[in-house]
């Protein structure tokens, strides 16, 4: 029986991986076995980083309405526990771009926590 290859998927599938290399630094833009390995790490730290995107984010906004509560005499855990306290149903997301680009809004939501 003769022997069996699938060279149109072999090459179609280095083709992808290649084109995903591309841009990259030397040979780990047009060496198969580097660009393979390379691709690989880079696919395991977009993963990650996906992830680790969310808490970065989320301390981003928790150190914005920190700043912003603090200039009306209150910290941040205290500004967010009477928040809570007074059904205002703001994320963290909102209350730090409101805290950013519309200080008058933060200051109201503010005083009427207070």
């Amino acid at each position: 029986m003769p022997r069996s290859v699938n060279s149109v998927a072999k090459r179609a599938r280095r083709k992808r991986v290649l084109k995903q290399a591309k841009g990259y630094f030397g040979r780990r833009k047009n060496v198969w076995t580097v660009a393979k390995n390379a691709v690989d790490k880079a696919m395991q730290y977009a993963y990650r980083d996906r992830r680790n995107k969310k808490r970065t984010f989320r301390a981003l906004w928790i150190t914005r309405i920190n700043a912003g509560a603090r200039q009306y005499g209150m910290s941040y855990s205290q500004f967010i526990g009477k928040a809570k306290a007074n059904n205002i149903e703001l994320n963290r997301k909102v209350l730090a771009d409101l805290a950013m680009n519309n200080p008058e809004a933060f200051k109201a939501i503010v005083e009427k926590v207070k």
